[in-house]
């Protein structure tokens, strides 16, 4: 089946949703019993941790960690955002810098200024979507982010989405309680599909379209480790405590470009892999043997491909036994901790 098509159902009694292109299984988001990314809290501090410059802060889902603070006292007052998913049994991870995305907008409050996607080139187009920003925000402290979904979008239904946004901004920054207590909500997998594939595509909202376009086969899927690649070659992507591990196999080619092949393989699909398990940390490619003159087309391949993927990713290098790895922030939960 060729074409986008954006599947929203539920999965063993979850919200869910999929992103099929050409068939294929290429985004999947699945609801949890854990705080959603982009919830804000009025937390209080806890307790400082030393030499690392963090603090522990209590929350009402729980307790919370804050990187690099300077000046927080325990027992104070401050807002903070969910910023991922922690290990188990460790805080939540969380930061100050707030930022309310929708499908055309971020507000930034922290950081003012009125700002256009670098994707976007045409200069009437920048011009006609700074004038909109300036008739919705202008002579306000707010900062803003025009997405790159803004571009040929009607004027009003730009601005509607600025000032939604905008309005939870003011709503959450004018607060004044002192105590414990959630004030915004992060998006569930059917509100962030529609922020983030913004791409043209069909939309399904039938119950059991899961079943019927073949995305709970794709997930059953998934529950294995390996991954087939061209040309016959596949990797296995494995999860362990410390970190993932990738390892490509070459398969039944024993020609001398066997490796290369592979190897360039595994780096167009390992974004999609690994977004699809929701698996983050540290990430450790046991390549396919390949000459070390063939490392810098490696590494291309390997940029290229996360270069439209959605969740910061680390490129780190080489280690001196030959291994490839990366750095990955921890965005989704793991599909395996998701799925019965």
């Amino acid at each position: 089946m060729k074409g986008r098509s954006i599947i929203l159902d539920h999965w063993q009694g979850r919200e869910a949703a999929a992103l099929m292109i050409d068939g294929k299984l290429d985004d999947l988001l699945i609801d949890s019993d854990l705080p959603r990314t982009g919830t804000v809290y009025r937390a209080v501090a806890d307790r400082p941790v030393k030499g690392q410059g963090g603090m522990f802060l209590k929350t009402p889902d729980g307790p919370a960690f804050l990187r690099q603070v300077r000046g927080l006292a325990p027992g104070q007052s401050l807002l903070v955002q969910v910023s991922g998913y922690a290990e188990p049994g460790k805080a939540l991870p969380v930061t100050q810098k707030l930022l309310f995305k929708s499908r055309y907008a971020i507000i930034t409050p922290d950081a003012p200024g009125l700002n256009i996607s670098r994707s976007i080139r045409d200069e009437a187009e920048r011009d006609r979507l700074l004038e909109i920003a300036h008739d919705t925000l202008g002579g306000t402290a707010t900062g803003l982010i025009l997405r790159s979904s803004c571009e040929g979008v009607d004027e009003d239904e730009i601005a509607a989405d600025i000032e939604a946004m905008a309005t939870l901004a003011r709503r959450v920054a004018e607060d004044g309680g002192t105590g414990m207590e959630t004030l915004a909500e992060g998006d569930g997998p059917h509100a962030l599909a529609w922020r983030e594939w913004v791409d043209p595509a069909d939309v399904s909202t039938d119950p059991g379209g899961f079943e019927v376009q073949g995305v709970a086969e794709a997930i059953d899927a998934l529950r294995g480790p390996r991954e087939p690649l061209e040309a016959g070659a596949s990797m296995y992507v494995e999860p362990t405590r410390a970190l993932v591990a990738v390892d490509v196999n070459t398969g039944n080619d024993a020609s001398l470009a066997a490796g290369l092949k592979a190897n360039l393989a595994c780096a167009r699909a390992l974004p999609r892999a690994l977004r699809l398990r929701g698996l983050g940390g540290q990430v450790v490619l046991d390549l396919a043997p390949m000459p070390k003159k063939d490392r810098r087309s490696f590494e291309s391949a390997l940029r290229q491909a996360f270069r439209s993927d959605t969740v910061e990713t680390a490129l780190v290098g080489w280690t001196p036994l030959g291994h490839y790895e990366l750095q990955r922030k921890r965005a989704r939960l793991p599909l395996s901790e998701m799925i019965a």
